[in-house]
């Protein structure tokens, strides 16, 4: 009797223990003991989707001159130095001209000689036509003054073009900037000699900073979304915090059959000096928009196949977890389009779904910062 009471005693503080078990398993808990996953969500929503084609290029600048001699010359005086601003026509060096302002003085002396022979030659078939009234010459000797007059005036004509060839020469010697700009390069210093047009290396390289050209390629199978005017945004680590706009201007109407791109160059503003020639940026051309797209963010896709369109994520009905498949669309920034498999205000799992299974109770946290 006593051992009755005993194990009956026993098994009733067992189901006391049992029902006070279960009666302190707190929220963090559900059946089976595993506690509930933590996640954050964000309800898929329809918005404007912007459609864009991702680029990489580099800058350079759309007008620039390599500065040259037009003849051979020593170099006898220099005027800026590189990094300076210039204005069209601003004197950049200068070329001994002693020599040719020797040759100039010996043209304007031919042309002397040959005005003083042309008013000679003048008077002298003034003094024919006159002669020749009276009988005192001959039809001969009337032709033979005209030659001699047109003969004087070539000789003359010939010596005023000599003496404006020198003139220009001289000019030339002043080497003088085609455009406002930037002295980028300066290649020579006094006592340089450059020769007519000819080696590799310029004198000087003026660049213009104001409008650059932003050369881009963009893969053949987004080519026909290509047309000139679509605006082009960009950054660039050479200026952190900023984002600069262009305009496509030209479109490469090949294909090139190294990786089958296109050729694309955007003007891009660049009024404040902030941008450089040679800087590499990246961005995108903005080639379209549509209302109403269904997106999620990325962070949201479990696995991702973009070539056939497909993903997964979980989804949170009530507090359970819930593993669909989707087709996703168009990408933009941190947003997937969603085109199959999410309803909108759907509660997407951002956050956490790489710890859930299908049918977990979750607890929804506020993400950080909120």
């Amino acid at each position: 009797m006593k051992r009755t009471m005993a194990a009956a005693g026993i098994v009733a503080l067992l189901i006391v223990t049992a029902s006070c078990s279960r009666t302190g398993e707190g929220e963090g808990t559900r059946a089976g003991g595993k506690p509930l996953v933590a996640v954050e969500v964000t309800p898929a929503a329809a918005g404007e989707l912007v459609q864009t084609i991702d680029v990489v290029g580099s800058l350079a600048p759309k007008f620039a001159s390599d500065i040259k001699s037009e003849f051979t010359a020593v170099v006898s005086e220099v005027y800026v130095t590189e990094w300076v601003q210039v204005a069209k026509g601003q004197p950049l060096a200068k070329l001994d001209t002693r020599e040719g302002e020797l040759a100039l003085e010996s043209a304007r002396a031919s042309l002397l000689q040959a005005e003083v022979g042309e008013t000679r030659a003048t008077r002298e078939l003034e003094r024919t036509v006159k002669l020749k009234e009276f009988g005192l010459a001959t039809q001969q000797n009337l032709d033979d003054a005209r030659t001699a007059k047109d003969a004087a005036a070539a000789a003359t004509a010939a010596a005023r073009a000599a003496v404006r060839s020198m003139e220009t020469r001289l000019e030339k010697a002043v080497i003088r900037a085609p455009m406002d700009g930037v002295v980028a390069f300066r290649g020579v210093s006094v006592g340089d000699r450059v020769e007519n047009m000819g080696g590799n290396t310029a004198m000087f390289r003026i660049v213009d900073n104001r409008l650059l050209d932003l050369t881009v390629t963009v893969p053949s199978t987004k080519g026909s979304a290509l047309r000139v005017g679509l605006p082009l945004e960009f950054t660039t680590d050479g200026v952190p915090g900023r984002t600069f706009r262009g305009t496509v201007r030209f479109i490469n109407p090949t294909v090139s059959e190294a990786d089958r791109s296109v050729k694309v160059v955007a003007e891009v503003p660049n009024s404040d000096g902030a941008l450089r020639g040679g800087v590499f940026v990246k961005g995108h051309i903005r080639i379209g928009e549509r209302t109403g797209v269904l997106q999620i963010p990325r962070t949201a896709l479990l696995s991702w196949d973009v070539e056939r369109n497909s993903g997964e994520i979980f989804v949170i009905t009530g507090d359970v977890a819930e593993r669909r498949a989707v087709r996703t669309g168009e990408v933009t920034g941190e947003s997937v389009e969603i085109v199959q498999g999410v309803a909108a205000g759907d509660k997407v799992v951002t956050r956490g779904g790489f710890n859930l299974r299908p049918g977990d109770r979750v607890q929804i946290a506020k993400p950080e910062g909120a």
